[in-house]
């Protein structure tokens, strides 16, 4: 879902188009069709053999003198060649033209083997196949609900191949042919038509149970970030914590980095609250160039930010907490509530044992190194001292 926004959808909405989305939203929907279709495809499946057998006591009381070819035709050829269609689509759930193709195989190859048949028959009851064939007309529309071009081609050769049998059996009058051909159109074009208006109606709650799911996401991630700079925020932690402590893989160990810009407070008084706002969003961006996808980073309130890391050495965690030091005093960005001073940081580091110890000691560990480098004299990493002396690997 991620490659396709919300603004898309609404412009697909708007535009209306009706069997063509473009192309990410298609694929989406080809996708829930073909996997939708081959979930409930064995359940039609018995359904369907099941009455297509189930014919078999017309054919024996209608026309009795073909009866054993009918039976070895839909005994022997349309139900094996249903079912590896069957295990061909559930083999491959999302390949939308494979039951397409086994949908075609089931209303044609069905119409075709008993009418082809039952034309060579001398029987006067020939006239009450066209029920059996009506039914396969709304069987195919209804049940198996193929896509609407693939439904039109099908509902095309299964009248099709309806009138031509009819017609070569000889068994009608051109006054009865010809209620036969007015009652098989209109059939037909009755079951095309629910067939355009049952695609119109998935296409339409497709779009718009994605747009649902995609303005959930969209709230979703709004709830998880910092409106400020655009960085994770604490409601967004707890979630993550509990994916470190609760997950199904356990962590060797979890660095917290916890992040103070020095003299803040003296900025905002010399530079005004919507040059400090700039300035948090500067050091967010630059926190999140140095870290990349190696770690999360967090507003944690104020001028505080929490970077949290998993299975990283001891030196490592200290290296990224230099990196992200140098890198904030690079970008140069001037306090003037000091005498020819930049914006600065000090960085506090801890590391754990996820089975040891919980997030929440962990930040403890952090806050204290955080005091430490600002006890040193700021713009400095310090290291928790249990860290360190664990040597955490």
């Amino acid at each position: 879902m991620s490659a396709v926004t919300l603004d898309d959808v609404d412009r697909q909405l708007h535009r209306r188009a009706i069997f063509r989305f473009q192309a990410g939203i298609e694929t989406l929907f080809v996708d829930e069709y073909a996997r939708s279709r081959a979930r409930m495809a064995p359940v039609w499946a018995l359904l369907g053999l099941a009455m297509y057998l189930f014919q078999l006591n017309d054919d024996y009381n209608l026309t009795p003198d073909v009866f054993e070819p009918l039976l070895y035709a839909r005994v022997a050829i349309f139900a094996p060649g249903c079912l590896i269609g069957l295990w061909l689509v559930m083999r491959r759930p999302d390949a939308a033209i494979r039951y397409d193709l086994l949908t075609l195989w089931v209303g044609v190859v069905g119409s075709l083997l008993p009418m082809a048949i039952a034309s060579q028959t001398t029987s006067q009851h020939l006239f009450a196949y066209q029920n059996g064939n009506v039914g396969a007309l709304m069987f195919f529309v209804i049940v198996l609900r193929p896509r609407f071009p693939v439904a039109l081609i099908g509902l095309v050769l299964m009248a099709a191949i309806h009138l031509v049998t009819m017609a070569l059996s000889g068994a009608f009058d051109e006054m009865a042919y010809t209620s036969i051909v007015t009652f098989v159109v209109t059939s037909a074009v009755f079951m095309a038509a629910g067939a355009f208006f049952l695609e119109l109606t998935d296409r339409k709650n497709f779009l718009l149970r994605l747009r649902a799911g995609l303005l959930h996401e969209q709230l979703l991630e709004k709830s998880e970030r910092d409106q400020l700079t655009g960085l994770l925020n604490r409601h967004s932690l707890a979630r993550i914590r509990d994916t470190i402590w609760n997950g199904g893989r356990r962590m060797r160990s979890v660095t917290a980095i916890l992040l103070d810009l020095d003299h803040f407070k003296l900025f905002n008084d010399m530079h005004g609250h919507l040059d400090g706002d700039e300035c948090l969003r500067a050091t967010a961006q630059c926190i999140s160039r140095q870290v990349g996808q190696t770690a999360d980073v967090f507003r944690f309130g104020g001028e505080e930010f929490l970077i949290l890391a998993t299975d990283t050495e001891a030196l490592g965690a200290l290296a990224m907490a230099e990196r992200i030091r140098v890198s904030i005093e690079a970008l140069a960005i001037r306090n003037r509530g000091l005498s020819e001073a930049i914006v600065t940081a000090s960085l506090g580091v801890a590391i754990a044992r996820p089975a040891e110890q919980t997030l929440e000691e962990l930040l403890s560990q952090a806050d204290a190194a955080l005091y430490e480098a600002k006890r040193m004299g700021r713009n400095t990493v310090a290291m928790s001292p249990s860290s360190a002396e664990a040597h955490v690997a």
